[in-house]
């Protein structure tokens, strides 16, 4: 696959990320794509190895070593390399339904597993796969695909976000009558509501969501299955229910928040920035206009929380870290920055994060309002909004005990497998391994559609 020495002719070539004082003052879209004769070249940057490790989607010393949907990344590089767009997507689409999505938030694993990065910079994996995915788009290359064989088994998939997502487009195409359940006024999840515009365009999400909904997907919102009598109705109507809730319970601050306004788990604040700028809400949740916002924890949803605080007008924004510098410091002894800090130094003047620091205790004024914090070592930071980006601690009790599953901090599965504690009862993603990627949640949605499919028919053909 590839060009035999295209890694020795042409160099790496990524999306180049918008200056960032100029992003700043909008949602767009973070990156100007590499297209034309530029991105052909970066296909033909595959180097045609023996052992491609992009595509391997294994756990190796505790760490992922390429890619957990393992793409056939080799093969659509070559057709890209070719221009043979049509040829690219049909082996995209063969192990990634959603690669719009992947091809913009993924951490890009097969780029850490590049044989072309042992002595040179990685293949543009994680660009060429968004390159080819949106090529499909705009040509009029994504058409509905419909099944002629009906199953006559009907599946209620409980949550649209990734892995709920994938479970439905799996099932849908193998014939099942698929209808997904979502708690909120419009579908996608985390997809539509967690992760910032600037990252993922709502208009990308709802693009799928019309897709899937003209296959025969059926899409109905502001339906809570927490509910106990939904969800008795749901499992007494359906041959098959899949929960993919996420894991949307947040990990206790350790605070003691009790009549202080002002502290905010960091799903709620990016829930509400996004219910207020692209849905027309007023959610209780305020935005950081004018506010000192100060962000505890560091990975990527603190980093959106940074990034969504400055476009929102925040007067200054600052992450503590609990763990110290030298932990985060690369090889070479510099301090890598992701688009967030970049923009926080941009507009700001210095990197927003405060390393080896954590949070002792709150002060408010008379009336419970959150005016700062101080440190365990003693210092007094100025915060009128307290944001909590410390990770997730499971899936929901409510949701678990309303279809009566067994639960721990996940839902109880037989190791390697999704049926739960009810036998036409499954469960995948967040809900069923813990706090992950959108990657690792569409691998779990077509894993377990492969369950699903086999209690339903005795036999699954599904890959």
């Amino acid at each position: 696959m590839g060009k035999p020495n295209g890694f020795l002719e042409y160099g790496r070539c990524e999306n180049r990320r918008r200056p960032a004082l100029e992003r700043v003052r909008d949602w767009e879209d973070l990156y100007v794509p590499v297209e034309g004769a530029q991105r052909l070249e970066q296909g033909a940057r595959c180097m045609n190895c023996g052992v491609p490790f992009c595509q391997a989607g294994v756990r190796f010393e505790g760490q992922q070593l390429g890619c957990p949907l393992h793409n056939l990344i080799p093969e659509w590089n070559d057709m890209l390399m070719d221009g043979n767009y049509g040829h690219a997507l049909a082996r995209l689409l063969k192990t990634n339904n959603f690669p719009e999505f992947t091809g913009r938030v993924c951490p890009a694993f097969c780029e850490q597993a590049c044989n072309c990065g042992l002595y040179d910079a990685p293949v543009t994996v994680h660009d060429n796969e968004r390159s080819i995915i949106e090529y499909a788009f705009s040509h009029g290359m994504m058409k509905p695909r419909f099944t002629h064989n009906a199953s006559g088994k009907n599946v209620a998939v409980i949550g649209s976000g990734p892995a709920g997502l994938a479970v439905a487009d799996q099932l849908n195409h193998r014939g099942h009558s698929v209808t997904v359940i979502e708690k909120h006024p419009r579908a996608g999840g985390i997809l539509a509501y967690g992760i910032p515009n600037m990252k993922l365009p709502k208009t990308v999400v709802q693009r799928r969501i019309e897709l899937m909904t003209d296959e025969g997907v059926s899409f109905v919102t502001g339906v809570d299955a927490s509910d106990p009598a939904i969800a008795q109705r749901l499992s007494r109507e359906y041959d098959a229910v899949v929960l993919c809730c996420g894991a949307e319970e947040p990990r206790s601050l350790g605070l003691d928040v009790a009549g202080v306004t002002g502290v905010y788990y960091a799903m709620d604040y990016l829930h509400a920035a996004m219910d207020r700028l692209l849905y027309g809400a007023a959610p209780a949740v305020p935005d950081a206009a004018g506010r000192d916002v100060i962000i505890i924890g560091t990975g990527n949803t603190a980093s959106d929380c940074v990034s969504t605080a400055i476009r929102q007008g925040c007067r200054s924004v600052l992450q503590l870290v609990r763990r110290g510098r030298e932990d985060y410091v690369d090889a070479g002894g510099s301090l890598p920055q992701d688009y967030a800090q970049e923009e926080a130094e941009a507009v700001f003047g210095s990197d927003p994060r405060r390393f080896g620091q954590s949070v002792a205790s709150l002060e408010t004024d008379e009336g419970g309002a959150l005016r700062a914090v101080v440190t365990k070592s003693g210092e007094r930071l100025p915060c009128a909004l307290l944001i909590g980006a410390t990770g997730f601690a499971g899936c929901r009790a409510d949701v678990c005990a309303a279809f009566g599953v067994e639960r721990d901090k996940t839902v109880r599965t037989e190791r390697g497998h999704f049926r739960t504690s009810v036998p036409h009862i499954f469960t995948a993603g967040d809900m069923h391994r813990g706090q992950s990627l959108v990657v690792h949640a569409i691998a779990e949605g077509r894993a377990a559609a492969i369950e699903v499919d086999r209690f339903l028919m005795g036999y699954t053909n599904l890959i």
